[in-house]
């Protein structure tokens, strides 16, 4: 029995050709309906696309920077870190990698690489995801689109692509992809990744890192060779394997570059430390030009010279650590629970744990922060928080001993867990630890050029990021001792000369007022140099009370004292108003550059992204005599006196230590030691500049530092290893010689005029009754 005919089997090519028209009709239909769904879409989106203006008028979101007078950068502020660069100054093989890694046929195509979608639809349609996006394609999405996968999103991108291509040129659109793309680390654009990652320009990088940095975009948190660099090295041998392909580099080249050592940058912090005056530049930025320019590009350049920042830096943290050295334990940080040793426990648990508790904890570069794992009577075993473990021993205990007793107070007590600071005495492979602790107390510092008072180095406290109160700026302190030379300034233009004979005895006040000498003693009369030198209290207030208040009140201000920051009174003499840091070093840059005040400045100017100035501090004043604060004569006659103290006073050790003869400066210590100064300067000689500078410590709640401290003992070392540094190869400018108006009797300086004045020969002696001779009295002064 037969089957019946069926079309197919009675005629089979009739059949054939009937389902192949039949089948073209409707892949006709369907491309038909494509077309015109296509084309709808098309009429439907194309009047909702962006205008180009981002792209065409492009305008990066660069950070704001702010920099040293010499190019180092101190800080950067806002989300994105960005280093615009035109495409015509990146590097060649830096352009041709990343063409040949993210869009092979860039210079090919119209935006979309038709190549590149068929190649995807057919990954696709086998299981494997496969992008087509075009270098102009990822310009579309990074500037206008959402990052989220529709058809919506896809075709937006393409037309937007298409709309590019038409308006830009193909290295244009290359620039903005470069410039633009994000890469990992905050970093956006290939310039400042290669800073990121490397510490390096683009110009500076090897095939190996450019490799690297090419295969950063298709994945920037997967390939981050800071979190992962084995990954990162597997994506960097496939773009190597493309350039190879692409004829950018050769078999050869791309095979070093391959076993290549990279050396990734794992931090972004700034080596130099300079916080108080980035964020006095930020401020500054902001209340100029709004919440904006953290993505402008602005960019703050700084009158801070690197080398000199970094010598302050480091002088200020010895200073206020060898205090800190000499004061009693507080106990550790915090407590930790760590896991109880035993056999359950083991090193390997003990390190992890240790690890975990310390996450919290910020670490410093130089105090590092540490848990105590084994605590001993002579030893502490210690965990940093990089899983370094330190073996301290007994020399390196002696600030924590009080810790260590078999009976020490609870929150005293060094155990397992205990959370410390440790420091290591050089930074050299095995160089001693010692535990020490943070300190309580501030300092601060600057130095300043006298000619020109551009700042060359400001540290405001100890620890930014603990304290950001800018103490060189915004702490009112009583300046002490260190406010005497002003006085005597004032005391030189009223009658007192450098030999005139002060009563250094007791005296008390009408309202009981009873001022003391530091050292609690009384030497009788002395001239005047001596007792600045000695920095003689009861001689500055008979010299004041000789002068009276608003005569010297008025002269300070000549230096830049702030008159209503002053007492009205007799302790006026001991420096008991108010001054900060930076007023005190522009009062002593007038006697430095030889009379002419000075308005300090640390921001030098101001630039947009492409270099054009939108601000720059006023040009110096010309030292002319229009000009003049001070009598030159009298900053000479000043400037003598304080050579004195720099050379056998309070502070000899200046002209001892750094072997020079042209220093000048003077101590200060407040009541109680609460305030200790020391304020002064190395001077060019005739030049009429130098260097001034200022150390300050104190704590912030006024409390006394000890009672056998002093400006002398605190802030002097700082000032000696800041000028020892600053002033390396400076040669030693020599004594000015005397200017006009001053002659020479019986060994030491006066004015010339100075018998046809008021001239005091003594102040307070017991022969001259109130202490002032006659005004007609011309006898030379002893």
């Amino acid at each position: 029995m037969s089957l019946p005919a069926t079309p197919h089997t009675a005629n089979p090519a009739r059949w054939l050709r009937r389902w192949w028209r039949s089948i073209t009709i409707t892949l006709l239909a369907l491309l038909l309906a494509g077309g015109l769904l296509l084309a709808a879409a098309v009429a439907w989106y194309s009047p909702q696309l962006p205008s180009l203006d981002k792209v065409t008028t492009y305008q990066p979101r660069q950070p704001l920077q702010v920099f040293t007078s010499d190019g180092v950068e101190i800080a950067q502020f806002g989300a994105e870190r960005r280093q615009f660069m035109a495409v015509a100054e990146m590097p060649p093989l830096m352009r041709d990698a990343v063409v040949a890694v993210e869009d092979k046929h860039f210079r090919e195509h119209n935006g979309i690489s038709w190549r590149g979608v068929a190649r995807a639809v057919l990954a696709n349609l086998g299981g494997r995801r496969e992008g087509a996006s075009t270098i102009t394609q990822q310009v579309a999405r990074t500037f206008f689109l959402s990052s989220r996968i529709t058809p919506e999103r896809k075709l937006k991108e393409a037309l937007l692509a298409l709309r590019i291509e038409r308006e830009l040129g193909k290295d244009r659109i290359l620039e903005l992809y470069m410039n633009q793309i994000y890469l990992g680390q905050r970093a956006y654009g290939f310039a400042a990744a290669a800073d990121t990652y490397f510490g390096k320009p683009l110009a500076a990088l090897s095939v190996a890192e450019v490799a690297l940095l090419a295969g950063l975009p298709q994945n920037p948190a997967y390939a981050n060779p800071v979190t992962n660099l084995e990954r990162a090295q597997r994506r960097q041998r496939e773009v190597l394997r493309r350039m190879v392909s692409a004829g950018v580099i050769s078999s050869a080249q791309a095979d070093a570059a391959a076993a290549e050592v990279l050396k990734i940058r794992t931090t972004v912090q700034p080596t130099l430390h300079a916080e108080h005056v980035a964020e006095m530049a930020r401020l500054a930025v902001v209340e100029r030009f709004g919440s904006g320019a953290y993505s402008q590009g602005i960019k703050v350049y700084t009158s801070l010279r690197a080398a000199d920042q970094q010598a302050a830096w480091a002088a200020l943290r010895r200073g206020v650590l060898a205090y800190d050295a000499r004061q009693p334990w507080r106990g550790p940080e915090d407590n930790e629970a760590l896991p109880a040793p035993g056999p359950a426990t083991t090193a390997a648990d003990t390190e992890r744990a240790a690890a975990q508790a310390l996450k919290d904890h910020r670490d410093d570069e130089l105090l590092r922060v540490a848990i105590v794992l084994e605590a001993a009577p002579k030893s502490l075993l210690v965990q940093l928080a990089n899983g370094e473990q330190l073996r301290i021993g007994s020399d390196g205990l002696r600030v924590a001993q009080a810790g260590l007793a078999a009976k020490a107070a609870a929150d005293l007590r060094l155990e397992r867990g205990a959370v410390v600071r440790v420091l290591q005495a050089a930074d050299k492979p095995g160089a001693p630890w010692s535990v020490v602790q943070w300190p309580d107390v501030q300092a601060a510092f600057v130095a300043l050029d006298a000619g020109s008072g551009r700042v060359r180095a400001l540290i405001g406290g100890f620890d930014f990021s603990q304290q950001p109160f800018n103490h060189v700026t915004q702490a009112w302190r009583q300046p002490g001792s260190s406010f005497k030379p002003f006085l005597y300034s004032a005391a030189l233009d009223n009658g007192v000369m450098p030999a005139t004979l002060v009563n250094d005895a007791p005296l008390e006040t009408s309202d009981g007022w009873q001022p003391q000498n530091s050292d609690g003693k009384y030497d009788g009369p002395m001239t005047l140099r001596e007792a600045l030198a000695r920095s003689k209290n009861l001689v500055s207030v008979r010299v004041l009370q000789a002068l009276g208040v608003p005569t010297v009140l008025s002269w300070a201000g000549r230096f830049g004292f702030d008159s209503k920051r002053q007492p009205d009174n007799l302790t006026l003499a001991l420096g008991a108003g108010s001054t900060t840091p930076l007023q005190l070093a522009g009062a002593y840059a007038v006697l430095a550059n030889g009379g002419w005040r000075v308005n300090p400045v640390v921001i030098e100017r101001i630039t947009d992204a492409r270099g054009q100035l939108l601000f720059a501090a006023p040009p110096t004043e010309p030292q002319d005599e229009a000009n003049r604060a001070v009598p030159a004569r009298n900053v000479w006659l000043t400037n003598s006196l304080l050579n004195g103290v720099t050379r056998h006073g309070t502070a000899a050790r200046a002209q001892a230590q750094l072997q020079r003869g042209d220093v000048y400066g003077k101590t200060g210590t407040t009541n109680d030691a609460v305030d200790a100064w020391f304020a002064g300067f190395q001077s060019s000689g005739a030049e009429h500049t130098g260097l001034v500078a200022v150390a300050w410590m104190g704590y912030d709640d006024p409390a006394s530092l000890g009672s056998r401290e002093s400006g002398g003992g605190l802030a002097l070392p700082i000032w000696l290893d800041y000028m020892a540094a600053a002033l390396k190869g400076v040669p030693a400018a020599p004594l000015p010689a005397p200017v006009d108006g001053l002659i020479q009797v019986d060994g030491d300086w006066r004015y010339a005029d100075w018998e046809q004045g008021r001239p005091m020969l003594s102040i307070g002696l017991p022969s001259d009754g109130n202490g002032l001779p006659p005004a007609d009295a011309a006898s030379t002064p002893r």
